[in-house]
């Protein structure tokens, strides 16, 4: 074995009724590597990984692992390989603790008594040796994102991965979070891991990658070497074309408030106060961004506004009518479209197809219902216009919603509040999961949409795109709204050190 590859995949084919997803990809991961597979929202990445894994069977094709042709049938069979995966979306029982999740299926123990002191003392010492941090005897429901993710790590080490499979491992994290995944990912190397990066952000594979593939609609295009390489060459590999990464905008020409907040007060499931006597407005024709670590009140502010959530105090008003506490489908009948953070909770019913899906929030309306009958003619046409126009790959406009890629599922998301023309657009991690290429297109949108005179509220963790995009900046911190700036007049540091409490006066200090 001349180059020590722990995995190669040669020429695999993958194909799904009406689509060829791998067209003959060859993938090789090097010893002790973290090798980037780099592509658009529905390249076939994942795809791609989930037939290593077992999850599919290929049409044509090889699989190895450290030189021997292996047949992967089942997810079984590449555990047994030392192949483990940990899925973009997790797959933990919220009441386990952290142990019983990770030895589930592989507890320790005689005569049917699973030794639990033994699991948890394995675990500790994973946890460990790989610089997790995390609490044996915690529940689930009771850690943060960050910390689960480090949890379904946890449980491919525990069952003997070598070649850790990761895909999007950064999409649900806080910019913190991410900081600490790169370290653990650097120390997984340090004692033998491979790893495969399923990813579309080019700053992570520059800093934490060796090589990268490429892969374009289902095509593998090219395996390059990081250092040898930038983020715009990337960039144009992946999607094809040149992309530019600053936002292109003219001074934003705000008119009246179209959404006035005051002294808003929200609790959460717990019962405890989340959003503490907040302040603000957005005017027609401008983006508003709300920078804030997450777990701040951001969720339950956009939940008390939309009607997802019950507000304690205050008001919310819309074009100076007063919609506080009206339900989910009369705050979007007074002009409000939602870009929910969970696409899957609030954005999709994922096993209806992706035409109806687009029509959630307008179904019982003309043209798409007469007299309560529905007429899915004009609910599937006015899909397909808006399939072409915000480019959602998908076979057709009658596949079922959970069968695309989670990229294209936002976009038809985005596609179905956008087109509403509403007053107020709340985007809520508009972009979370996108490709460069998408994330440019929604960017554009957002910014169109401002210029038609919308009011936009944008909510992002990702500080680069609320200084992208934003044209005026709130900052939350514990609940409130603790600086207004704008984003010529600042930068990442200040507005991390106003995120983290600091007044403006000590964030300019530094």
């Amino acid at each position: 074995m001349l180059d020590n590859y722990v995995v190669e995949m040669l020429d695999i084919r993958k194909e799904f009724p009406g689509i060829v997803a791998n067209d003959n990809i060859t993938l090789q991961v090097k010893q002790g590597e973290i090798h980037a597979l780099l592509g658009e929202n529905g390249a076939g990445k994942s795809t791609l990984m989930n037939v290593l894994f077992g999850l599919y069977q290929p049409e044509r094709g090889e699989i190895r692992v450290k030189g021997e042709k292996v047949h992967i049938t089942d997810p079984n069979v590449a555990n047994d390989l030392g192949i483990g995966m940990v899925h973009q979306h997790f797959m933990l029982i919220d009441t386990f603790t952290v142990t019983q999740n990770i030895i589930l299926g592989s507890e320790p123990g005689r005569y049917g008594k699973i030794d639990m002191k033994q699991a948890e003392q394995k675990v500790l010492e994973l946890s460990e040796q790989y610089g997790l941090k995390v609490d044996p005897r915690a529940k689930i429901r009771d850690i943060s994102v960050g910390m689960q993710q480090r949890v379904e790590i946890l449980k491919t080490l525990y069952r003997g991965a070598e070649v850790l499979i990761l895909d999007e491992p950064t999409a649900v994290l806080t910019p913190q979070e991410i900081k600490e995944l790169i370290v653990i990912l650097k120390a997984l190397v340090k004692e033998g891991i491979s790893i495969i990066l399923i990813t579309h952000k080019l700053k992570e594979i520059m800093e934490v990658c060796d090589r990268c593939t490429i892969i374009r609609k289902g095509v593998g295009i090219e395996t390059v070497n990081v250092k040898d390489t930038n983020v715009d060459q990337l960039a144009e590999l992946m999607v094809g074309r040149e992309i530019s990464f600053t936002t292109e905008k003219t001074p934003a020409n705000p008119k009246q408030i179209v959404l006035s907040i005051k002294g808003l007060r929200v609790k959460d499931a717990r019962g405890v106060n989340m959003v503490k006597d907040l302040n603000l407005n957005v005017q027609a024709g401008e983006i508003v961004g709300i920078a804030g670590v997450d777990g701040n009140g951001q969720t339950e502010f956009i939940e008390a506004i939309t009607g997802l959530r019950k507000t304690e105090a205050g008001q919310v008003s819309l074009n100076e009518k007063d919609i506080t506490g009206l339900t989910p489908r009369k705050v979007t009948e007074s002009g409000v479209s939602h870009i929910p953070q969970d696409r899957h909770k609030f954005g999709l019913v994922l096993d209806f197809p992706i035409g109806e899906n687009m029509v959630l929030q307008t179904y019982y309306q003309k043209p798409y219902a007469k007299k309560g009958v529905l007429s899915f003619k004009n609910i599937y046409a006015h899909a397909k216009k808006l399939i072409d126009e915000y480019d959602v790959r998908t076979p057709s406009e009658f596949t079922l919603a959970r069968a695309l890629s989670g990229g294209n599922q936002q976009k038809a998301i985005i596609a179905r509040e956008v087109d509403r023309s509403p007053d107020l657009i709340i985007a809520v991690q508009p972009t979370r999961g996108l490709d460069v290429g998408a994330i440019e297109f929604i960017h554009k949108k957002l910014i169109e949409e401002r210029d038609k005179g919308r009011a936009v509220l944008l909510v992002s963790f990702e500080l680069d795109e609320v200084m992208n995009v934003s044209d005026r900046i709130a900052v939350m911190f514990d609940g409130s709204i603790v600086a207004n700036v704008k984003p010529e007049e600042t930068d990442e540091q200040e507005l991390g050190l106003l995120m983290a409490g600091s007044s403006r006066e000590k964030a300019g200090e530094h």
